[in-house]
């Protein structure tokens, strides 16, 4: 062949004589860039645009699902008032029903108004309605650690969500057949199941794919959805006051969430990511991008922060490193907290400070139910009531940081609830105790809703949320306590509601300060992370 046709040919076929017969190798040229989560939202899908903002309000939703099923026992459950009959009369100086006789008197919208009237929880059976609630919060505790786990597992974030939703609106409408008190008793602990699991899968779901900017005032707004439930909840209880009618009533929410809301709901990519779903993940976020007006490039890969931190590493030893990771992120568990030393002792202070948060928030909400106004505008205003420290702590969360806000909110609550024990419980010095414990529970509500922010961030996404489900577990063993603290009444509660603010302020100081730190994926990632704070700072 001669040098014309041979150059001919290689014209023909595509080539190029001035390309190298060996072609360079693939890496260093085509080998993809591999960034975190919160880097590949800051740099090319957005921290914060119309799809997390779509996908937030629709995932928070499920917030005003677990604040109407948790508040519904105050109406179901409420002592109707009484009135004597016309026909027999009773004694005028009576103070309760327990003092008449059978017969002489008849419950203000007949009997089936409500459990007490109807199952006969009056007098030396007044117990069993703090039993009833108990054993709510109770089911709450277990399912929280249940669901924290699978979320985190095999069933995602999503997958939980659906769970508890459609579980919600099953239990709550077989509660409305309840035959008896132990029936009624059974249902709403498998509701409180449900029910403890819930907002814990909506607020990660909600949350992670938020970057790290706006992912604190974001992790704030959630509770405006549970304090927007328990509002809706007292419109739905002034039309249906029958307690069966109402249980069903207040499970529509549920149905229509599941029906309306979920098939639009997209998995956490950060899940996706740490399951070994690199392909699910990427999908995602081109779909953050394109919504949010931005372009993601072919040449940039979602990977694991411990991947990034040694993608500069031999290949070998990136390999064996990685490969632990890999093993990590698909089976990360409660035990693998309390194996790692730094997160071990996390968790024990996140446990005991949301425990002692949650006594005080339920304890003074159930105070304020007895401030002898219409029940219904009363829950009502108690809900809106506690907005405002939603938005005081959200606007300044990142400003002053999660640790310092936390420490004041806890002490400004329990400052005033020392101050509202040493009130007496008559004139002048009743209405300053109200006062102090309207303040004390403004302070408390901007605590426990930074702590799920503030909670969320002190661990690695391998196993958030059950780090989550267990510290949401000591809240609703709080919430279990602080009915029994209630009825010690006089100046008790308070000092109690005082202690435990300024106890959890104290032990909020052994924590981290986590503003404007990433959410690392893996165990390693972070203690990599951690272990080069002191060369950084030096």
């Amino acid at each position: 062949m001669s040098k014309s046709s041979a150059l001919s040919t290689n014209q023909q076929d595509g080539g190029d004589l001035r390309s190298p017969l060996i072609p360079p190798a693939a890496d260093g040229y085509s080998k993809p860039k591999k960034v975190t989560m919160d880097q590949m939202l800051e740099k090319y899908c957005g921290e914060f645009g119309s799809w997390q903002l779509r996908h937030f309000v629709l995932t928070s939703l499920a917030w005003a699902l677990e604040g109407i099923h948790t508040m519904v026992m105050i109406f179901s459950d409420r002592e109707p008032g009484w009135r004597c009959t016309r026909s027999r009369g009773c004694g005028s100086t009576a103070k309760s029903v327990c003092d008449l006789e059978p017969g002489s008197w008849e419950w203000f919208g007949g009997i089936g108004s409500s459990t007490v009237s109807e199952f006969g929880l009056i007098c030396g059976q007044k117990y069993r309605v703090g039993l009833v609630q108990a054993l709510f919060f109770a089911g709450c505790m277990i399912g929280a650690g249940v669901f924290g786990h699978l979320s985190d597992s095999k069933l995602g974030r999503k997958g939980s969500l659906t769970i508890v939703c459609i579980l919600n609106a099953i239990f709550g409408c077989i509660t409305a057949f309840s035959s008896d008190y132990w029936t009624y008793t059974l249902f709403r602990f498998l509701s409180g199941f449900s029910t403890g699991g819930t907002g814990l899968c909506s607020f990660v779901l909600a949350t992670e794919p938020v970057g790290q900017s706006w992912r604190g005032v974001a992790g704030m707004s959630t509770f405006y959805f549970f304090s927007t439930g328990i509002a809706a909840l007292s419109a739905i209880a002034y039309f249906f006051q029958s307690w069966r009618s109402l249980y069903i009533a207040s499970s529509v929410p549920s149905v229509l969430f599941v029906i309306l809301i979920l098939p639009f709901l997209h998995e956490s990519p950060r899940w996706c990511l740490v399951r070994g779903k690199v392909d699910e993940a990427m999908k995602i976020m081109h779909k953050i991008a394109i919504s949010n007006g931005k372009h993601l490039p072919d040449g940039v890969l979602l990977a694991l922060d411990s991947e990034v931190n040694n993608d500069d590493a031999p290949h070998s030893q990136s390999e064996s490193k990685l490969e632990p990771d890999t093993k990590e992120a698909l089976n990360g568990s409660l035990l693998d907290v309390l194996r790692f030393p730094l997160t071990r002792f996390r968790l024990f202070l996140a446990v005991a400070i949301n425990f002692f948060c949650s006594v005080v928030y339920y304890g003074l909400s159930l105070n304020a139910v007895n401030l002898g106004t219409n029940l219904y505008l009363n829950v009502a205003l108690n809900a809106v009531a506690e907005m405002p420290a939603y938005l005081i702590t959200a606007l300044v969360l990142d400003r002053l940081g999660r640790k310092p806000l936390a420490i004041w909110t806890m002490w400004f609550s329990g400052a005033f609830c020392l101050a509202g024990s040493l009130m007496k419980g008559y004139g002048t010095w009743k209405i300053v105790r109200m006062v102090c414990g309207v303040l004390g529970i403004f302070g408390m509500a901007g605590t426990y809703n930074l702590l799920f922010v503030y909670s969320m961030e002190l661990f690695p996404t391998v196993v958030r949320n059950a780090a989550l489900g267990c510290a949401t577990q000591a809240s609703q063993m709080g919430a279990i306590l602080a009915p029994l603290v209630v009825v010690l009444g006089g100046g008790i509660p308070f000092a109690v509601f005082g202690a435990c603010g300024i106890a959890g302020g104290l032990l909020v100081t052994y924590l981290p300060e986590t503003l404007n730190r990433p959410l690392y994926d893996t165990m390693a990632g972070m203690e990599e992370a951690e272990a080069e704070k002191p060369c950084i700072l030096a």
